[in-house]
């Protein structure tokens, strides 16, 4: 008894040493939150739609939860749901312009769902310190949403111009999705146009059960499994006050079993679905073969040709748009990650690092060659995080920190008044 007890001191005093030398701060008062893994379903199936303009979408009212460390430092947890279109939002649309409203809409993927929640509040901010922003009420509209790639922006913004939503801004941060999930499109035989097949293909199983294999119901059973185990293991250490415990059950069982969920997910991807002309979803199949350079070649033309048909849309309303290129941990640049960075936001098995790397470099060509950034109001933010010394990035993925998103505020904001606008007519302060 007294080795057990003694050893139990021993870990438990030599976890909150390496919490403290991680973190510098105490275990019992700066213990970490572990977030759920999915969304919340509330009993149902799915908590996403298939909508017949944009594609895979989420039923309205599923909230939205901002993890802790990416709030507002001392603020409370932003309370928000999906609207009545399935983008995380307050406001139902179309929205009618108030008297002085000024409103933004943001279209993008995922990137732009999390800025829309932890960035847009310091891009207004920013925008404020110009006369002609101090005057209004600026209304930020969400229209993004995860996995979103062109031409999904195009036509969801032609769609609420159609039904008469007014706008006197719109940013569209794009071009991750389209490299990094047009090509798991090409090898899951549907054209690189249609919505990611990582989002849409498990929507068309649940609808069409002619689309199931035994071999895509048995990864989906694994992927749901492992996320039931997750998200469990997370509840039980967020109820936990041992620096021993979290240390063993967080950093062993609970990263094994996110490891074993995210490669469950990647084999689910990568396997192969019947032709979509067995479906009754009218997924349209590649219109030509693609691959190597030609993959991204087309790639790319497809996001330039998408951004200038938005920048065309607006323009016949005088209303001015921002495209900008967000930042990538796998398109190099002069940026150094520390250790403890690196470990968080670099992983070799990452499903974006491949296309990343091969299509960025493309995305960059075609917009010199299209002239976008005279055409499209196009600015390239892969560099933004090069002079931020803390770290950026929060996954492996694609995500940023809390400080992530306000470098990225900061960035747009200044894209915003470099370009034509009413505020011009406005002397800044």
């Amino acid at each position: 008894m007294i080795n057990v007890i003694v050893f139990g001191v021993l870990a438990e005093a030599t976890a909150l040493l390496a919490h403290f030398a991680r973190t510098g701060n105490l275990f019992y008062v700066d213990r970490p939150v572990y977030s759920a893994v999915g969304d919340p379903l509330s009993g149902q199936l799915t908590a996403d739609v298939l909508n017949p303009y944009f594609g895979p979408s989420h039923r309205s009212g599923i909230p939205f939860d901002v993890p802790p460390e990416l709030r507002e430092p001392g603020g409370d947890a932003p309370r928000v749901a999906t609207n009545n279109f399935g983008f995380v939002s307050p406001y139902n649309l179309p929205v009618e312009r108030g008297n002085n409203e000024f409103i933004i809409g943001i279209f993008g993927g995922s990137v732009s769902v999390w800025f829309c929640q932890v960035g847009v509040e310091h891009l207004l901010d920013d925008l404020r310190q110009h006369e002609f922003f101090k005057a209004r009420t600026l209304v930020p509209l969400c229209m993004a949403h995860e996995g979103y790639k062109q031409p999904q922006q195009a036509l969801i913004l032609a769609y609420f111009l159609s039904i008469g939503q007014p706008f006197d801004l719109v940013i569209n941060i794009a071009g991750l999705n389209e490299v990094a999930l047009s090509p798991i499109n090409n090898q899951q035989r549907l054209d690189i146009s249609m919505p990611s097949a990582s989002h849409l293909i498990p929507l068309i199983n649940l609808i069409d059960r002619g689309s199931l294999t035994p071999e895509r119901l048995e990864s989906l059973a694994a992927v749901a499994r492992y996320r039931s185990r997750v998200n469990g293991v997370g509840e039980t250490l967020n109820r936990n006050r041992s620096a021993a415990v979290d240390a063993v059950v967080g950093g062993g069982y609970r990263a094994w079993l996110m490891g074993r969920y995210e490669r469950e997910t990647r084999t689910l991807d990568s396997l192969p679905s019947p032709p979509p002309g067995n479906s009754l979803i009218g997924a349209v199949p590649p219109t030509e073969e693609r691959s190597g350079a030609m993959l991204f070649q087309e790639i790319a033309h497809n996001w330039a040709q998408a951004s200038l048909l938005m920048r065309s849309m607006l323009a016949a309303r005088n209303v001015p748009y921002i495209h900008v290129l967000q930042p990538n941990q796998y398109h190099r640049t002069s940026r150094s990650f520390s250790a403890e960075e690196s470990a968080v936001a670099i992983s070799p098995e990452s499903g974006f690092k491949s296309g990343v790397e091969q299509g960025y470099p493309v995305l960059l060509a075609e917009a010199a060659t299209q002239e976008l950034a005279s055409r499209a109001g196009f600015f390239d933010g892969t560099r933004i995080f090069d002079a931020e010394p803390a770290p950026a990035y929060i996954d492996n993925c694609c995500h940023y920190t809390r400080v992530g998103y306000l470098r990225l505020a900061d960035f747009v904001a200044r894209a915003t008044l470099s370009v034509d606008g009413p505020w011009r007519s406005t002397a800044a302060p």
